[in-house]
C-alpha cells in the first residue's frame, strides 16, 4: 500500500542543551509534535492528524554539519467518510530517522536522511449511526474483498528544516515513503 506521509513531525518541539553545539559534542533532543499523514493510492483519503513522540541523539561533526539518529513513535494512516460511515485507518510506526543536518545560519538547519519504520499498530476504526467499532486492518481488507497488503516495514527519505530559538526547536519534515 503506497503511502505519502507528510510528517510535519512538525512542530516537533525539542529542548536542547544549548543553541549551537560545539564540534565533537553530543546532545539528546526529546521530540513531541503532530503528524499529518494520508494514503497515496486512495484519492478519497483525508489526512489523519496524529502524535509523534520520541528522542534523537545528535553529534556535531563540524560547525556546519551534525548527524542525528532517533526513535519516534508516529501515528500515521488516513481518514475517510463514505455514505455516512467514517473510517480512520490507524497505522502507527516506530520510525528511526538517521539524518544529516546542514547548519546554514544560526539556529537554522536543513535535514536529509533515511528513515526505516516498523509497524506497531494496524487497525481501522469505523463509526456508523453513532456506534464505533475497531477491527484489525488485515481483517477489514479481507472482509471488504480488497486484495491489499499491510506492510509491517516502511522506508522513507525525510527532508526537513529546523529552527532553534530560546532552547526550543521547531522542526518540519516531509517523508517520501516507499510503501
Amino acid at each position: 500500500m503506497k503511502r505519502n506521509i507528510i510528517v510535519l513531525a512538525a512542530l516537533l518541539l525539542s529542548v536542547c542543551a544549548n543553541a549551537q553545539n560545539a564540534v565533537g559534542s553530543w546532545s539528546i533532543q526529546p521530540k513531541v509534535g503532530i503528524n499529518l499523514a494520508t494514503l497515496t493510492n486512495d484519492d478519497d483519503a483525508k489526512i489523519r492528524v496524529g502524535l509523534v513522540a520520541g528522542a534523537e541523539l545528535e553529534y556535531q561533526a563540524t560547525p556546519l554539519l551534525s548527524i542525528s539518529a532517533g526513535a519516534l513513535y508516529s501515528q500515521q494512516g488516513a481518514e475517510g467518510k463514505t455514505n455516512g460511515i467514517k473510517e480512520v485507518i490507524k497505522m502507527d510506526y516506530v520510525n528511526v530517522p538517521i539524518l544529516a543536518n546542514f547548519h546554514v545560519a544560526k539556529g537554522l538547519a536543513f535535514k536529509l536522511g533515511i528513515q526505516p519504520g516498523f509497524l506497531v499498530n494496524d487497525k481501522v476504526e469505523v463509526t456508523a449511526n453513532g456506534v464505533t467499532a475497531e477491527v484489525g486492518l488485515k481483517t477489514a481488507f479481507r472482509e471488504s474483498g480488497l486484495n491489499a497488503d499491510v506492510n509491517s516495514y516502511d522506508f522513507a527519505i525525510p527532508l526537513g528544516v529546523s529552527y532553534e530559538f530560546s532552547h526550543v526547536m521547531l522542526d518540519a519534515r516531509y517523508n517520501f515513503s516507499s510503501s
